[in-house]
């Protein structure tokens, strides 16, 4: 009986969440998207970082967090920063000596770029192609910090050959509309023996396991919803970093999806706990993040049953 009357006050509950979800798949039908060009990732970015909503859920790391291995529970912002941690770990940058200089590819509104800074000593450079996202980076950094703000294109960086001791990069690929481009720019502005550390979502490797008769229409959606052209493998962007002929040896990979993959439901449960955005953004922020829904869900399931991967690449420039 007890657990009769427990199971019925979880009915509104319930009933609240399916309506939420109803209206997000609306939204998402309703509202369909297309990848078009770099200009609208730029855009995209612009109104996110103008309106405030993905810094307030998401904090000031616009990427996924790590939750060890196995995955244990973590607060979504802590996470976020452990991310950082573990990466510069992982690079083996924990070793190198203050004074360093790092490039952060695609570095948001600059969460990864202060850690860096603030404390490992690094002096970094942080490049968006979102005007916005400078403006907002350079407003969260104090004047102590040395990382610094620029509007610039991953594809044609401004930088000349061999400038930087660390090339660092979370999440951006996927935005990049040519792989082989990109993979020569990162390698380009770094300097001989410097590192470059990369982590990025990525599709299984088709070559091997062909996408079957539901992923190909799923991959598209994830391409088209959030600006992504193309979805690089893990084992094809490494292959992309060696054909520079820039590498030293070759790049080491590994596969992050299990440490990262709470990050989909817990962004989702941002919103739910949080209901102070609702006061904060009004009707309209709500209608803007329900919107969001269906594709968080997407790449859940994505991540969760193989056809992506989370991938981590660590080369040396000869």
């Amino acid at each position: 009986m007890i657990e009769l009357l427990h199971d019925m006050s979880l009915l509104p509950i319930a009933g609240i969440l399916l309506a939420l979800l109803t209206v997000s798949l609306v939204l998402y039908f309703v509202t369909a998207r297309r990848y078009q060009s770099s200009e609208s990732v730029a855009n995209s970015y612009d109104q996110w970082t103008e309106d405030g909503i993905l810094e307030f859920y998401w904090g000031e790391h616009i990427h996924l967090g790590h939750y060890g291995s196995p995955p244990r529970r973590k607060d979504f912002l802590v996470a976020k920063s452990d991310f950082v941690h573990e990466m510069v770990r992982w690079g083996g940058l924990d070793q190198l000596p203050s004074g360093t200089t790092v490039l952060d590819v695609g570095c948001g509104i600059g969460g990864s770029s202060r850690i860096l800074a603030r404390d490992y000593g690094f002096a970094v450079t942080g490049i968006t192609i979102s005007p916005q996202q400078v403006k907002r980076a350079q407003q969260l950094t104090p004047a102590d910090v040395s990382a610094k703000f620029l509007v610039d294109d991953a594809m044609a960086l401004s930088f000349p050959d061999a400038n930087f001791d660390v090339v660092w990069s979370i999440e951006a690929g996927p935005h990049m509309p040519d792989k082989a481009v990109f993979a020569k720019e990162l390698m380009r502005v770094l300097k001989p023996g410097g590192i470059l550390v990369v982590a990025d979502w990525n599709q299984r490797d088709a070559r091997q396991v062909p996408l079957n008769f539901w992923e190909k229409p799923v991959m598209q959606q994830l391409l088209d919803q959030w600006s992504h052209p193309e979805f690089a493998s893990i084992e094809g962007f490494s292959e992309l970093l060696e054909a520079t002929g820039l590498v030293a040896g070759s790049v080491t990979t590994a596969d992050w999806t299990e440490q990262t993959l709470p990050s989909w439901l817990d962004s989702i449960w941002q919103g739910i706990a949080r209901p102070a955005g609702l006061v904060k953004f009004g009707p309209a922020g709500l209608i803007k993040s329900l919107r969001e829904v269906p594709t968080l869900l997407l790449m859940r399931l994505a991540f969760g049953a193989g056809l992506c991967r989370f991938g981590m690449f660590r080369a040396i420039r000869r």
